[in-house]
Order: C-alpha cells, then sequence, then structure tokens
C-alpha cells in the first residue's frame, strides 16, 4: 500500500513538471544510459516517453555524464566525403554518428559539454551550434561585417564554445588579428560573442594578443566562466572573461616555463571544472591542475610514467581527463590511462591507411541531453 500511494506521488510530481525524488532508482538507473537507449525505451510508457524532456531529469543525466568524460574522434577519409564520427569512453563503448542531419558540410572548431560548435566548409561565416546524439542544431544568426581590414566572421583564429549545464546557456566566441591603418606595429584581436540567451552577437576590441600554433588555439577550456587557450609561447594562459568581456592571462607553473623548449611539450586541458595542463617529456606525464583561479596558484596532481607507451610518445596527444582517466590519441590509436590502477589501454584503433591522424580531429566530449535550440521549453 505504501508502495503504491509512492509512487502515485511520484507521477503526480512529474505531471506538475517538479521532476522525480532524487532517490528514484528507475530514475538513476536510466540517468546511466546512453542517449540512444534512452530514447529507444521512450515507447515503453507514456512516462517514460515524456522524461528525456523533464527538466530535473536532464540536470540528473547532465550532472552524472558531467563525471564520464569521453572522446569524440571524427573519421576523416576525405576532404570530399562528408566525416563520421566514433565517441567512446572508458569502458570501451562506442557509438558511431554523423553530422548529416545539418545538411552541410562542416568542421568541428570547438566541443563543449556534449555540443558542438561547426563551422560550414561551403559557406564562409555560417556557424552551427548542436548536439549529435540528440541531433538538435541551431544555425547562428548572421553577423553585421564591420569595415576594416580583419574581421573574424569568415575564419577566426580563435573559436570558443562556453556551455553551462546548470543554466542551460552557452556563449560562442570569434576572435582573430587585425593591423589597424595608420598606427604602429600592434595586433588588436576582434571579439565577437554570440549569446544564446539573447540571440544576438556583440563585438569588442582588445590589445591583448598573442601568437597561437594550429593545435593549441583549437585547445580552448571553459572553466570559472571564462575561456582559456594556450599561447606559442607556453608562458601563459589567454583567458576570456565571458561576464566582463575582458582579456587577461594566467602565468603557467615555474617549473613548466624552465624546461619549455627541451624536448617537452604542453596542452591544455579541463579537469571536472577546473584548468589544467598536462606536460609531456621523454620518459613523464605531468598533471597541472589551476587550484586557486584567483591567486592562480597551481598544483602538481600526478606524475605518470611513459615508460610503458615509448613508441607513442611522439605523437602522444592528450584530449580528455578525469580524476580516473587520462584519454590521449596518437597516430592512429586512441589510448587511455588509468590513474588509479596504473594501466594503460588501448581503446580504439584506425586499420585504413587513408586516414588522417587521430589527434587532429579528436575532441573532449560528453554524452549530454542540453538543448541548442532557441525558446525551448520543458515539460
Amino acid at each position: 500500500m505504501n508502495t503504491s500511494v509512492s509512487l502515485s506521488e511520484n507521477m503526480n510530481s512529474f505531471e506538475k513538471g517538479n521532476g522525480f525524488f532524487p532517490d528514484d532508482v528507475v530514475d538513476q538507473i536510466l540517468a546511466r544510459l546512453p542517449i540512444k537507449s534512452l530514447f529507444r525505451f521512450k515507447c515503453v510508457c507514456k512516462f517514460w516517453y515524456r522524461l528525456p524532456s523533464n527538466k530535473y531529469f536532464i540536470q540528473l543525466y547532465n550532472e552524472i555524464s558531467l563525471r564520464n568524460p569521453m572522446v569524440l574522434v571524427e573519421i576523416l577519409k576525405s576532404v570530399y566525403i562528408k566525416s563520421n564520427f566514433i565517441c567512446t569512453d572508458s569502458l570501451s563503448c562506442f557509438s558511431e554518428f554523423s553530422l548529416d542531419f545539418l545538411s552541410d558540410r562542416v568542421k568541428v572548431r570547438a566541443s563543449c559539454n556534449g555540443l558542438l560548435c561547426c563551422a560550414s566548409i561551403p559557406n564562409r561565416g555560417v556557424y552551427y551550434v548542436c548536439n549529435p546524439m540528440t541531433r538538435e542544431f541551431r544555425m547562428l544568426p548572421s553577423r553585421e561585417r564591420p569595415v576594416s581590414r580583419y574581421h573574424p566572421d569568415d575564419e577566426a583564429t580563435l573559436v570558443g564554445l562556453a556551455v553551462d549545464p546548470y543554466t542551460q546557456k552557452y556563449n560562442v566566441v570569434l576572435a582573430g588579428f587585425y593591423r589597424p591603418f595608420g598606427r604602429r606595429p600592434l595586433d588588436c584581436l576582434v571579439c565577437v560573442v554570440f549569446n544564446s540567451e539573447t540571440n544576438t552577437w556583440k563585438r569588442f576590441i582588445s590589445s591583448a594578443g598573442d601568437g597561437f600554433t594550429h593545435m593549441n588555439r583549437n585547445q580552448v577550456v571553459f572553466a570559472s566562466g571564462s575561456l582559456h587557450w594556450l599561447t606559442i609561447s607556453c608562458l601563459y594562459i589567454l583567458v576570456l572573461d565571458l561576464y566582463s568581456e575582458v582579456w587577461k592571462k594566467i602565468p603557467l607553473p615555474g617549473e613548466i616555463v624552465n624546461s619549455y623548449g627541451r624536448g617537452n611539450r604542453i596542452y591544455l586541458l579541463e579537469l571536472e571544472g577546473a584548468v589544467s595542463v598536462i606536460q609531456i617529456s621523454a620518459d613523464w606525464m605531468s598533471i597541472w591542475v589551476l587550484k586557486d583561479y584567483v591567486r592562480e596558484e597551481w598544483l602538481l596532481a600526478d606524475r605518470v610514467s611513459l615508460r610503458c607507451i615509448k613508441a607513442f610518445i611522439p605523437s602522444a596527444f592528450p584530449i580528455s581527463q578525469n580524476r580516473d582517466f587520462v584519454f590521449l590519441a596518437t597516430q592512429r590509436q586512441i589510448l587511455i590511462y588509468g590513474r588509479r590502477n596504473k594501466v594503460w589501454k588501448e581503446l580504439y584503433s584506425v586499420r585504413t591507411a587513408t586516414a588522417y591522424p587521430l589527434w587532429f580531429s579528436a575532441h573532449a566530449f560528453r554524452s549530454t541531453l542540453f538543448s541548442c535550440r532557441q525558446n525551448l521549453e520543458y515539460c
């Protein structure tokens, strides 16, 4: 009798849009399913049919997903053929999909909390934000192009995507350099920011700037309400505060700065909501975390021996991580390192001879029910 009353109250709570009780066992089980399986089970009953659109369940699913990072790999067979994507997690669970629902040839420019920012290849200046798991997408509105020597509308030097799973809002940042006429040689940074809440772009100019290689300009991390890029000098991180619209710099740890250029490589990643830097040398991989964001204090979180994968060290590229695992992409393999059991494992390997290097097309990813559509109202 008590069980039926509890179930009835739970159903009434769902009908009113208040969600489920946090200790609901079914809720916790379904929140750990892949999105494809979750949508397949919608035909079981009306109760489960409404589940993926319930606000409480979306928040629960996203919170669980934040603790389970994944790696998204774009399989580039040819520049004339649309790419396929493979997504894998620490349990070697694979899911394959494409971006054909965009009806456009695109390339992925940024990834954040389950959403992708894609740039159209045939149509310059056209950008999309999509959730590849739910196949929802949003084409960003066109922008007024200012009359200047350079504007970051066609092909931005820096592209950033900031997705806040708690407020259900996101921002897209396009930034590029230009040199004003009639002035001394000074590169200014032109930046346009898209706000999903207002559906508008905002443009501003800053004198802060630095050089970026092709790889580190694509390593963008969203943390503490800011977007972060690693500069080519590897002396500091360039930060864009999305609230104050101000650029600033965070210096890297002194140990990294002093040893850079001696065969060491630096990579910028995210570690469970914090900014992280990974340094790879000939035999070691050091993981640093920005412990205090205000005081700019770094902490050496882990130091991993690379003797077991010595043949892959020259092409090892860290992609994603959490407190338990580190995902790395090489020329043809996706590797995972268990920080607790200290075991290396191969998750994926390319067998074809025409494939591009995986580290060139791998992105950090999470499975999420976050919707990128405009004016979406939850049940």
